[in-house]
């Protein structure tokens, strides 16, 4: 029974999130109704070893602190730079102190803070060349049923390839070039120790369809095969601390919530990445078959 209601609560949150990124336009402002209930306040927290979430309540955003400095992951809405500043300094961590930005994905909603996050830790930005053009031009790049999706442009300092490994003060991350939802889309993995034990997280990029035009998608032709070669690869990864770009889609605050002195750390979850990759990719099919009823004569 157990199993049976952890895929229904999965099930659930997945369907919820998703519907909230199907109704959200790419080139909303920060200013917008979506925008701004995304972007509430959150109080930050530690997710497990040196890993702290930094994020609002709509958009994640991770802290990976060190001896050496820190690492942090996303910026969030155009408008969640100084929420996300603001957590590093309420956990007691200074931003001048972060040496290296890195970006899941160049939509609006996860790169929109970079740029004055940039400017306020004078933080190194690490990318992909896919995703490079679009953060550097501030829009990304793909067909998309809600139209162009725009935020500040903000210079790449370091490329990072597929398999590339960024290193800082015992702290190794692991690049895991995932397209699909954006041409550069990149998760991170992070060995990590939490209460003596070894564990490995994944910072997974995105692997829903969020409005993309999956048939004749003219600025990205290749999309279709770049979704399925990414649930390919992350049928692959093993990791056991999921942590997605939206919270939601983790159900962080639930876990949140559940965290207890002295009892199993309710963020470590080994089967949680592969159920959900493979309910996306079900949706991702079943929006791809929707498309291609749409389109034929």
């Amino acid at each position: 029974m157990r199993k049976v209601e952890g895929k229904r609560r999965l099930a659930a949150g997945l369907l919820a999130a998703l519907a909230l990124l199907a109704g959200a336009p790419a080139g909303a402002q920060s200013g917008g109704s979506q925008a701004a209930a995304w972007n509430r306040p959150v109080a930050p927290y530690r997710i497990a070893g040196s890993v702290h979430y930094v994020g609002v309540e709509g958009v994640a955003a991770y802290l990976i602190t060190t001896s050496d400095g820190h690492i942090l992951i996303d910026g969030g809405l155009e408008a969640s730079a100084p929420r996300i500043l603001h957590s590093i300094r309420a956990l007691g961590f200074r931003p001048r102190d972060v040496k290296y930005l890195l970006v899941s994905h160049a939509h609006f909603d996860h790169a929109g803070g970079l740029a004055a996050l940039k400017a306020a830790t004078g933080a190194q930005l690490v990318a992909t060349a896919e995703e490079r053009p679009a953060l550097e031009q501030g829009r990304h790049f793909g067909d998309n049923d809600n139209g162009v999706g725009r935020f500040p442009a903000v210079r790449v300092d370091h490329v990072v390839r597929d398999g590339g490994r960024l290193s800082l003060g015992g702290a190794v991350l692991t690049a895991h070039l995932t397209p699909g939802h954006t041409k550069g889309c990149t998760g991170w993995s992070l060995p990590l120790v939490e209460a003596g034990r070894a564990h490995r997280a994944f910072f997974h990029c995105s692997s829903t369809v969020a409005g993309n035009v999956l048939v004749g998608n003219k600025a990205y032709p290749g999309i279709v095969a770049d979704y399925r070669r990414t649930f390919a690869r992350l049928k692959r990864i093993r990791a056991d601390i999921f942590l997605a770009n939206h919270p939601g889609f983790a159900r962080l605050a639930e876990k949140r919530a559940r965290v207890a002195a002295r009892a199993p750390n309710p963020f470590v979850d080994p089967t949680e990445l592969q159920r959900f990759a493979a309910a996306s990719e079900r949706d991702f099919e079943a929006e791809l078959t929707r498309q291609q009823a749409r389109v034929r004569p």
